[in-house]
């Protein structure tokens, strides 16, 4: 018998729920693993000329969801973080969210990320659609990722 915490029995409960579940029938996301705390789930992309059509996130769920999750692109065939060439690139937004350059790129650059928003309180009045909601949970943060790799400003892999 596996014994589940309270943060992991609420997390199972918000990808049983309606909006995540409406993610996966629309081809948004998808649940790859979860060996807790860590999860991987798959983001759908834009296709583009040499890049994946997802990216995989390990998000580190612990204390879920009172506190935010924190994700890193993960390149899941291997079961290591995504090399800094595979990562998502762009024109704008995309690079800032995903850069390498800022906490060796253990996490993503953006509101509702757990290791982001220390120390960015600016952002709490700059992006307060963006910012870690307990009653959204999870879908939250993926709604954001899928946004961002299916804009304009996506443009592949850095390396493509």
């Amino acid at each position: 018998m596996v014994i589940q915490g309270p943060d992991e029995r609420v997390f199972l409960g918000h990808v049983d729920k309606g909006p995540f579940q409406s993610g996966v029938a629309r081809g948004r996301w998808r649940l790859v693993s979860a060996c807790w705390p860590y999860v991987i789930i798959a983001v759908s992309a834009a296709l583009r000329p040499n890049a994946p059509t997802e990216y995989c996130l390990r998000f580190d769920m612990r204390n879920y969801p009172q506190a935010a999750p924190t994700a890193r692109p993960w390149d899941n065939d291997l079961d290591i973080p995504l090399a800094d060439e595979k990562r998502p690139h762009g024109i704008s937004r995309v690079p800032k969210v995903f850069r390498t350059d800022w906490k060796n790129g253990i996490a993503l650059y953006i509101p509702c990320d757990r290791e982001a928003i220390d120390g960015h309180d600016g952002w709490r009045a700059q992006h307060p659609d963006m910012i870690w909601n307990p009653n959204e949970g999870i879908t939250l943060y993926l709604r954001i990722v899928h946004e961002l790799l299916n804009s304009s400003d996506y443009t592949g892999t850095r390396s493509s």
